[in-house]
C-alpha cells in the first residue's frame, strides 16, 4: 500500500484547494444478496458502462453476491478485520451531494487501506445485525425512494465513477 498526497485544484479558481490520494490498485467491493444473474439486461449494461468506464482509473470495482443474509455479514465482518473500511447502503444513512461523496470515498479508502465495501440488502433491506453491529459503520443514502438493490447498485456505480471524475477535475461533472 502505498500513498502520495498531493494538493490539486479544480479547474474553477473558486473551488476550494483539495488534497487528493493517488494510489496503485484502490479497490472497491459492492456486497449485496441476490443473484448475480436475478437482474434485468438493460441494468447489467448500464452497469457494464461506468465498469469499462473505470478501467482508465485505478479504481477497480467488482461485485460479490451472497445467497443470504447470514452470508453477507460472515463476509462483511470479514473485510472489516482485514481493516476494510464498510459503508453501508440504507434509507437510513446520511444523504450527501455527489462532491461530498467523492470526498468521504477517498477518505473511506485511504482509511481502508485502499480497501472499500460498499454493502446492498436483498429486498428487505439491510440485516439489523449490520446496521445495529457493534461496530461503528458508515451508513449512506442514495435517496428517500425505495430502489430494487439491482438499480442502486447500478446508480452506486455511477456515483463511483462521477468520484473518480470529480476527483480528476474533468468536465463529467457539471
Amino acid at each position: 500500500m502505498s500513498y502520495l498526497r498531493i494538493n490539486n485544484r479544480y479547474p474553477d479558481p473558486s473551488k476550494h484547494q483539495r488534497s487528493t490520494m493517488i494510489s496503485m490498485g484502490l479497490e472497491v467491493k459492492i456486497r449485496m444478496v441476490g443473484r448475480k444473474n436475478g437482474g434485468e439486461k438493460w441494468l447489467e449494461s448500464a452497469y457494464s458502462t461506468y465498469d469499462t468506464r473505470l478501467k482508465s482509473t485505478n479504481l477497480s470495482v467488482s461485485t460479490q453476491y451472497h445467497k443470504n443474509d447470514a452470508e453477507l455479514i460472515k463476509n462483511v465482518e470479514g473485510d472489516e478485520n482485514k481493516s476494510h473500511t464498510v459503508v453501508l447502503l440504507d434509507p437510513l444513512g446520511k444523504m450527501c451531494t455527489s462532491e461530498t461523496f467523492s470526498d468521504n470515498m477517498y477518505n473511506w479508502l485511504e482509511n481502508g487501506g485502499s480497501r472499500l465495501t460498499f454493502v446492498i440488502g436483498g429486498a428487505e433491506g439491510l440485516p439489523q445485525e449490520l446496521r445495529n453491529g457493534d461496530k461503528k459503520r458508515s451508513m449512506l443514502s442514495l435517496g428517500m425512494m425505495t430502489f430494487t438493490h439491482q438499480f442502486a447498485r447500478v446508480l452506486l456505480m455511477e456515483q463511483i465513477y462521477r468520484a473518480s471524475e470529480i476527483r480528476k477535475g474533468s468536465g463529467y461533472h457539471k
